[in-house]
């Protein structure tokens, strides 16, 4: 599996936030970390991106555990978070250089993979453009490509819609199952938006800290629609 969380836990003093959560994602995989606000989904990204020590639990990235191997594991991992990080007065191709100098990149290699990954999400056009003049959408397919520079295993993104319109998300959406389908990066993407998941996924269903459901979107819903399902699932109207 490229990506595995086992019996994970975590409180904020003395309020539970994930209770036993496990599951895991194979290569090629597109996830989806579904949840109502307030889930536990943005506790089990920061455990899986080590901004948050675990208490309990492990989570191992391609064969690696993040807590014995960090280096490793992160190495393996493409990291898109909910607020971008992004300098808006550097251009598209600046931003990027300058995260693979971060990861001790350069070279006529660098040029190549960002002219890869920059081609891969339709930016190549747009690589000589200030962050402050893309769009929304532009921008997180900015992000995703940085994630995408040094060539992770599994990409992580949290909520990478919010503030989008409907189209610019779907597109978006289909941009990130296409890379998967290409390329057989692994995807973990945590969102509360049942229509950003489509039959073929892996639905990972967490509600109030626990996994209420793991499997295949088609196979979960089964006769229902995915809202339907969630609502049934969680109370909560999806």
């Amino acid at each position: 599996m490229s990506l595995t969380v086992e019996s994970l836990s975590y409180t904020y003093g003395a309020k539970p936030a994930l209770e036993d959560v496990s599951f895991s994602v194979a290569g090629g995989q597109f996830a989806a970390l579904l949840g109502p606000n307030g889930a536990g989904k943005s506790t089990v990204f920061a455990l899986a991106t080590r901004l948050f020590a675990t208490q309990s639990g492990t989570v191992s990235v391609a064969g690696n555990d993040l807590s014995a191997s960090p280096l490793k594991a992160l190495a393996a991992l493409g990291v898109v978070f909910q607020q971008s990080t992004l300098d808006l007065d550097l251009t598209v191709r600046q931003n990027l250089r300058y995260f693979a100098a971060l990861h001790g990149l350069s070279g006529r290699r660098v040029d190549d993979r960002i002219e890869k990954v920059l081609g891969q999400l339709d930016m190549a056009e747009r690589a000589g453009e200030t962050v402050r003049k893309l769009n929304g959408g532009h921008r997180r397919r900015t992000e995703i490509a940085r994630a995408l520079l040094h060539e992770p295993k599994v990409l992580l993104l949290d909520e990478p819609t919010v503030g989008l319109d409907a189209p610019t998300r779907e597109a978006l959406v289909a941009h990130v199952h296409g890379l998967c389908a290409e390329t057989g990066l692994t995807v973990l993407w945590t969102t509360h938006l049942t229509d950003e998941v489509w039959d073929a996924d892996q639905v990972i269903l967490l509600h109030r800290g626990r996994v209420l459901a793991d499997g295949p979107c088609g196979a979960l819903r089964g006769d229902a629609t995915l809202p339907a399902y969630f609502a049934e699932m969680t109370g909560v109207d999806a």
